[in-house]
């Protein structure tokens, strides 16, 4: 009860305490959510567009939320936290190129491990690769569109979950609570995807931690959002699963049997077991890279 009102009220703060920052950047996220979906889709809907799916979907929704949870974050932070927009982690450098870059290097890694079980493990039936039905220039086309669209989401779950969310929150407690709550909310919010269950949601949480641990070893950004990318575009564009409940464009097509509990089943691996080594794998991975990396910085300066 005391850690509750702490998160609130402080006769000492000159500023805001954490939960007021919080509710009322969730607030104004809401606000340009509404404004800026109308702006972007009222046009479509009173020219007779039908319901969107798949990547248009997903591209809608993405331009969404890059402007509201960007500039929702960016006036928060800076009228609200009282602190720059860099700081929450965004410092441009050679680093952070390097940490993105490993970010993606190392979610391929662990999710070609999720497709190397399943297939060992007789759950993955092969069928085949997008490019034998399709022109190469389709393919690339489509590869790279769903590959930005996915770097958008990247930016804006980590903008505002290790970002804004998880800062905050250990500012008002302590890291530790800001790590398990900011993770909880990452996956009670997946709850709105498609097939999701509290099972996935759990899965989501794991991996929201997995994600902070990107973020508390660098104590930067750009490493979770490179995780983030991977995560979601080896799982889905590379290897074909479904992304958070979500079917996109697959450059290797298969289907999935095996036990849902073990796969994930239409939610995708997240909401699977069979995530938990790969998450172990990754974790190991992200540990070994950021200590080369500190060595490094070490012996170079």
């Amino acid at each position: 009860m005391q850690d509750i009102k702490r998160l609130f009220l402080s006769p000492t703060e000159a500023r805001l305490r954490a939960g007021w920052r919080l509710l009322i950047q969730t607030a104004l996220l809401v606000a340009l959510i509404l404004c800026i979906g109308v702006i972007i889709l009222l046009p479509y809907s009173y020219l007779g567009g039908k319901e969107l799916s798949g990547f248009f979907y997903l591209l809608a929704s993405t331009i969404i939320e890059v402007f509201s949870i960007t500039l929702s974050v960016f006036l928060a932070r800076r009228f609200l936290d009282k602190r720059s927009f860099v700081s929450l982690g965004l410092k441009l450098n050679r680093q952070a190129a390097y940490n993105l870059l490993a970010g993606i290097i190392i979610t391929f890694i662990m999710m070609g491990l999720i497709y190397l079980i399943m297939w060992l493990s007789g759950w993955i039936e092969f069928e085949g690769f997008a490019w034998q039905n399709a022109q190469p220039a389709a393919v690339i086309a489509n590869t790279l569109l769903i590959f930005l669209a996915f770097v958008l989401v990247g930016w804006n779950e980590e903008l505002l979950s290790r970002g804004y969310h998880l800062q905050n929150l250990a500012d008002g407690l302590n890291l530790t609570w800001g790590v398990i709550l900011s993770s909880a909310v990452f996956g009670v919010l997946h709850l709105a995807n498609p097939n999701a269950t509290w099972l996935s949601a759990a899965g989501i949480f794991l991996a929201g931690l997995f994600l902070a641990y990107g973020y508390l070893r660098t104590r930067q950004l750009w490493l979770p959002i490179g995780l983030h990318i991977g995560w979601n575009f080896f799982e889905g564009t590379v290897f074909g699963f479904p992304v958070s409940g979500m079917e996109f464009y697959h450059l290797i097509q298969h289907t999935v049997g095996g036990p849902q509990l073990w796969t994930g089943g239409a939610f995708g691996p997240e909401a699977g077991l069979v995530m938990l080594p790969a998450l172990a794998v990754g974790m190991i991975m992200v540990y070994t890279y950021t200590e080369i990396s500190r060595k490094q910085v070490a012996v170079s300066s």
